[in-house]
């Protein structure tokens, strides 16, 4: 069964200047345990697509299946944890109390069981030792390992990352992308991925999913056939910029072909 379908999508806003139509008839799948980036330009939808997968807002049109339930169906099940581009961090709250935070809102027979994981998975991150410490603490990139250890607790099937490291520095952030494919292959989790960095959308997937400029729909889907486990070389490789350049050529004619229909 695949993680995460999409048939159909659409999305519309109503605001004060009039409708709005965000994204149109978008298809597509996420696989088991499958590594899915979504790219395209600013204002495409992308965060809008991980908002409707989580519930968090409802498509206008078509349809939504996450493991075949409903994004609703989903939620309550807790098949999926979301990962923001701010981790969002109590800053009165320890390291291990912020990632403990989802165990408040579950049934308190399942507490012990996943009390434990918490401290599992700030090895897993590579923050163990930190525990005590407050989020003002520790860097960006620390703070954004325990935001990925919380949303990990309560062992989701399916990860959706918005921007998780966009705002990191370079260095920062290819540490943090090796550091994710290590975390997901320690996993059975799916992940749907956006970013704005065709590279890190590249070194990441096994898929990436172009949406075109508003209203976005798939323009494209692309296979990523490169090797793993990857390392940071591969950024650097014949492969890697083959890939970007002609993903960034299907993104130029997209947008070209957009502008085109509104003249």
């Amino acid at each position: 069964m695949d993680s995460i379908e999409l048939r159909g999508v659409g999305k519309l806003f109503d605001l004060k200047e009039g409708p709005l139509t965000a994204l149109k008839d978008v298809n597509f799948k996420v696989g088991d345990r499958e590594f899915v980036s979504l790219i395209g330009p600013s204002g495409c939808g992308k965060s809008t697509v991980l908002r409707l997968v989580a519930g968090l807002s409802s498509p206008t049109s078509g349809e939504i299946l996450v493991h075949g339930k409903t994004p609703d169906e989903a939620r309550n099940e807790r098949l999926y944890a979301f990962v923001f581009q701010n981790p969002v961090m109590f800053p009165w709250r320890s390291i291990i109390k912020n990632v403990e935070m989802p165990l408040e809102i579950i049934e308190k027979p399942l507490r012990d069981k996943y009390r434990g994981r918490a401290h599992e998975l700030l090895e897993l991150v590579g923050i163990k030792g930190f525990e005590n410490a407050r989020p003002a603490q520790l860097s960006g990139g620390m703070k954004q390992r325990a935001a990925i250890a919380r949303a990990l607790l309560l062992n989701p099937e399916v990860l959706l990352m918005d921007e998780p490291f966009g705002a990191l520095d370079e260095i920062t952030r290819d540490r943090m992308n090796l550091e994710l494919l290590r975390i997901w292959r320690e996993t059975s989790a799916s992940v749907l991925f956006v970013t704005h960095s065709i590279e890190e959308a590249v070194f990441l997937s096994d898929r990436i999913v172009l949406l075109s400029p508003r209203p976005g729909t798939v323009a494209a889907d692309i296979k990523i056939d490169i090797s793993r486990p990857r390392t940071t070389d591969i950024k650097q490789s014949d492969e890697t910029f083959q890939y970007s350049t002609h993903i960034r050529k299907l993104l130029a004619e997209v947008t070209q072909q957009m502008l085109e229909e509104t003249v």
